[in-house]
């Protein structure tokens, strides 16, 4: 079974149980409830303590991160019974509560890997029915929570409406890297955006203007040009960042993910 040529990067997490046992016939949308990169939406379930996981993490970047192998029962809707047939998806918000938005590109990269897991599993059409009994699944159905939202819950007619669509005239997915370039103070401070614009040139006069930096799809900056995180971790290495708080804090500031840079190192070490 294959996953999503959607995805961007892949940060597995351990909380899943193994082969599903049914085959897969319902999606699973959550909200993350806060705003947050895909890289580090799916980091929150790599430790074993968190218990939880899902098959695919959409931050508020418009990032996808596999977390659990389709193939795999991801640990999401508190319910074995919709976790073995469902792919389970996170998505980051682009506003706190009471609303929890989610952002119009963010909701069309949503659209896009809900479309591709149903062309690829065979499910149409994508149905939304209020219950159980349709493709679209809410966990608010199987556990005491409000998710995924007032907002993105509102969405599930509409997502069903327009991935059909899709699924009827093979139309092509969103371009998934290389669409926007933002500006930011630094990749993980979504709230610092000053800007998403499709033209490069727009993007550098805007960070001027603000002294922030530009960014691409996968979070590496491209103006200022900065360094490669090989380079990044191999200075950290070398001691030339400093260490735990410190950091962290002078990666950030300086515009880096932190958590990538890291991971980086500890694969180098």
């Amino acid at each position: 079974m294959s996953n999503s040529p959607l995805v961007q990067a892949t940060i597995l997490s351990p909380n899943h149980s193994g082969r599903r046992n049914q085959k897969i016939t319902k999606i699973a949308i959550h909200h993350a409830a806060g705003v947050i990169n895909g890289r580090n939406l799916a980091g929150i379930f790599v430790p074993r303590s968190r218990k939880a996981s899902a098959n695919y993490n959409l931050g508020s970047d418009g990032v996808i991160v596999l977390g659990v192998d389709e193939s795999n029962r991801a640990w999401t809707t508190s319910s074995s019974w919709c976790d073995n047939r469902a792919v389970t998806i996170e998505v980051g918000n682009s506003t706190r509560g009471p609303k929890w938005l989610v952002s119009d590109y963010v909701l069309n990269r949503l659209i896009d890997l809900v479309t591709d897991i149903c062309r690829r599993n065979g499910i149409y059409p994508c149905t939304y029915t209020g219950g159980k009994d349709g493709v679209l699944q809410k966990h608010e159905w199987y556990k005491n929570t409000n998710c995924p939202g007032p907002y993105l819950g509102s969405k599930f007619p509409y997502i069903a409406s327009e991935v059909n669509k899709r699924l009827r005239g093979n139309n092509t997915v969103s371009k998934p890297v290389g669409c926007l370039y933002r500006v930011r103070k630094s990749w993980s401070d979504v709230k610092s955006q000053k800007g998403a614009f499709k033209n490069l040139d727009n993007a550098k006069r805007c960070a001027d203007r603000f002294r922030l930096k530009v960014f691409d799809d996968n979070g590496k900056i491209v103006y200022p040009v900065g360094k490669t995180i090989d380079q990044l971790a191999r200075q950290v290495i070398n001691g030339k960042w400093g260490n735990g708080d410190e950091r962290r804090r002078r990666l950030t500031n300086a515009g880096y993910d932190y958590y990538t840079v890291q991971r980086r190192v500890n694969e180098l070490l």
